[in-house]
């Protein structure tokens, strides 16, 4: 299935950049496709991956017409959620 994101999506690349965290499209597509957790919320699915040793990578998408949009992420610290 083909990705395209949101303009907010594509800013929060810069915007963590900025902290000092880089996530990159293959991060996002690993999480969407092969997530450890994954839940739904407001019509919305969100994938978890491992993003390094203390933190995840939490994905929030949607897939319609065989295509993935994605509408947001971010990197918490684990234990932030409730996640198995």
């Amino acid at each position: 299935m083909r990705i395209i994101y949101t303009i907010h999506a594509i800013k929060k690349f810069l915007d963590l950049l900025m902290f000092g965290v880089k996530v990159s499209k293959s991060q996002i597509k690993s999480a969407v496709n092969k997530p450890r957790y994954e839940s739904k919320d407001n019509g919305n699915k969100i994938a978890v991956c491992d993003f390094d040793d203390k933190h995840n990578l939490r994905v929030v998408f949607k897939v319609e017409m065989n295509v993935i949009m994605i509408i947001t992420f971010y990197v918490y610290r684990k234990g932030r959620y409730e996640e198995y």
